[in-house]
């Protein structure tokens, strides 16, 4: 036995077991202790009292790269440019140093920060700070309102034809032997005449009755043989309506005057005076008044 120094032990086999395993050359080196810089950014942003998806939302980073980032992995980022751009705008939001944590990474992951690439410039807009303050929901709720109110008056007041253009919108008859307003235009229409088409039509067993509207406009309401209502609206000037039945047609003309008549083909003019309101009733034979 040889007494001396005893011989230098190897390096250990990285592949024996038990061994440490060696640094990979991908690993950052650790140049400062303490927390890592994911785990800094994960417990702010606890005690700021924020998830991870308000985060998100406030910063514009998608939640995968957050969490990735809060677990050291900046390769989700894209690149050392975007990583330093993550770091600053996460930092400020959770209340923490941007710049302390851009440097931190530098040194641990290498280099200063590089020029951006034209084609990175190209690709990704500047980042935009955005002012966190929470919505104003009052005013978007005012906004809202406003529109819905605008949008019934448009509909309440802005068609564009009259509330008397519209079904239903039938004016009370005016009572008999009360005139209508001097109102005549310059120029008096004159009376519709029947036409050879209208006394053709008039099927012989039955009663045709039809009404044509003057220089004003009239009440009319006709019913059938039956009771049953075919028309009760105003009769607008230069309008007309044409009734059919086996048994009768019964009228009641407002403003009878400004109406003319044709009942079975035949021309019975004016139903009645201006202003006047009529009952009549006509069959298949010929023309009675009721």
């Amino acid at each position: 036995m040889t007494i001396g120094k005893s011989p230098r032990r190897s390096a250990p086999d990285s592949t024996a077991p038990g061994s440490a395993t060696p640094q990979s050359p991908a690993e950052p080196s650790r140049a400062v202790d303490g927390p890592s810089i994911g785990r800094l950014l994960a417990r702010a942003r606890l005690e700021a009292g924020l998830t991870v998806d308000q985060v998100s939302t406030r910063t514009r980073i998608r939640v995968p790269i957050v969490h990735a980032v809060e677990c050291d992995d900046f390769e989700r980022c894209g690149g050392a440019f975007y990583a330093r751009g993550h770091l600053r705008l996460l930092a400020r939001e959770v209340g923490l140093d941007g710049e302390a944590l851009v440097a931190r990474y530098d040194a641990e992951y290498g280099g200063a920060a590089a020029a951006p690439r034209a084609t990175q410039l190209l690709d990704t807009g500047p980042i935009k700070v955005r002012d966190h303050r929470r919505p104003n929901w009052t005013a978007a709720m005012v906004l809202a309102i406003t529109a819905v109110v605008a949008l019934i008056g448009y509909n309440l007041f802005g068609a564009s034809s009259p509330a008397a253009d519209r079904p239903g919108a039938a004016s009370a008859p005016l009572p008999s032997g009360v005139s209508a307003p001097a109102t005549a235009p310059a120029a008096q229409p004159p009376a519709p005449e029947a036409s050879p088409a209208v006394i053709a039509a008039a099927p012989a067993d039955k009663v045709t009755v039809k009404l044509v509207a003057g220089p004003d406009k009239s009440w009319v309401t006709a019913k059938d043989g039956d009771g049953k209502s075919l028309f009760s609206n105003n009769l607008e000037v230069g309008q007309d309506q044409t009734f059919t039945d086996p048994k009768k047609i019964t009228l009641v003309i407002g403003n009878a005057g400004s109406v003319h008549l044709f009942v079975n083909g035949k021309d019975l003019g004016p139903a009645g005076k201006d202003g006047q309101v009529v009952h009549l009733t006509y069959t298949p034979g010929d023309p009675q008044a009721g």
